[in-house]
């Protein structure tokens, strides 16, 4: 399968009126600042979202963002493979911020951490636990390994089991996200 088009931020920006921009983080991420206009529909959830999606890439172009370029190239995939086309934003959010540009805040959305630093710190830390409880009791060591070899299948399937159990806790979900995602899918019926 063909890599999907990656747009710089300014390339992206210059057209941005021309896509329809979905954001693929967890709503909690997306609701603590997205680029304008994008709608949030997690990656997760994108199967479901493929209907609505092929009707608003028949009607125009779909841009896909998350927060480094890592879910937006396999939301890319995922969406390919339903023969739906779509461009990602390189470096994601990240960049586009990192390159001058502003991201829409909902008024009272919180700061949340982006995902991967959200992976980096459970896996880090269950590690250390695993290593640390190892010395008193050998087989804690276990947990160390395990994590080990969730974060190489991780790399090597290109997905991520503990960044989709993350994305369920409390702070990474946005207040009423169901409902965000249904209207979401009905207005990219339209």
């Amino acid at each position: 399968m063909p890599s999907p088009a990656s747009l710089s931020p300014a390339q992206a920006a210059a057209r941005l009126e021309e896509f329809t921009v979905i954001d693929v983080r967890a709503p909690g991420e997306y609701a603590a600042g997205h680029v304008p206009g994008a709608l949030n529909i997690p990656l997760d959830k994108l199967p479901d979202a493929l209907p609505a999606l092929k009707s608003a890439s028949a009607r125009g172009s779909l841009l896909v963002v998350c927060a480094s370029g890592v879910r937006s190239t396999r939301a890319c995939e995922i969406l390919a493979g339903a023969d739906i086309e779509a461009a990602t934003l390189t470096g994601g959010t990240s960049a586009w911020e990192g390159d001058g540009r502003g991201l829409d805040r909902p008024e009272g959305a919180r700061a949340v951490w982006p995902m991967e630093r959200q992976v980096r710190l459970a896996a880090g830390s269950l590690v250390v636990a695993g290593l640390v409880a190892g010395i008193r009791f050998p087989a804690a060591r276990w947990l160390s390994a395990g994590i080990g070899s969730g974060l190489v299948f991780s790399a090597v399937t290109n997905t991520c089991g503990m960044a989709s159990a993350l994305s369920k806790l409390p702070y990474n979900r946005a207040p009423r996200s169901a409902e965000d995602l249904d209207a979401t899918l009905d207005a990219l019926q339209r």
